[in-house]
């Protein structure tokens, strides 16, 4: 049975990237846990209050929904954002996106989330590439996020972005 996962994005260009390429990538030092995806497995897209570089401004959301489309692989090339390279990857199937800069506030659903013990340290938990959802967290977060999102031809232009990010 498919698991779910939250896939954790702090850089607007990796986040434009991911959303435009339906690829993820990760660091080397979290291959082990990438490979713990598996190609079918559900993907939350969540982005960080410091995605946008203003994390007094934004807040950590559920952007986008998506399915694992191929196993986690050495890339032939490896994906450099800044100074940062992740040599891991696979393929993304985004079923739906919030419009850029919305989605599902994740702190407001916290206490009721088992996979956050303790709500006053549930960021310390996010501080990876992925974080693997209980089923009823799961359910909780699909029920939530899916109001808020469109189709993928609709919703994906708003990522697309050169520097720097309008608002």
């Amino acid at each position: 049975m498919p698991s779910s996962h939250l896939l954790i994005i702090g850089d607007r260009a990796a986040l434009s990237w991911v959303v435009t390429e339906q690829r993820m990538a990760f660091p080397a030092g979290r291959a082990q846990a990438a490979r713990a995806l598996e190609e079918g497995d559900e993907i939350f897209l969540y982005t960080t209050r410091g995605c946008f570089r203003n994390p007094t401004r934004d807040l950590g959301r559920v952007i986008g929904r998506a399915t694992i489309a191929s196993p986690v692989r050495t890339l032939d090339e490896p994906v450099v954002f800044g100074e940062r390279t992740f040599p891991e990857g696979c393929r993304l199937k985004v079923s739906g996106l919030a419009r850029c800069r919305e989605g599902l506030v994740l702190r407001d659903l916290v206490p009721r989330l088992s996979v956050f013990p303790d709500p006053a340290t549930w960021s310390v938990r996010m501080r990876r590439a992925s974080l693997t959802l209980p089923v009823t967290d799961a359910d909780l977060v699909r029920a939530e996020l899916e109001p808020l999102l469109r189709p993928y031809d609709e919703a994906a232009e708003g990522y697309r972005w050169q520097e720097p990010v309008p608002g």
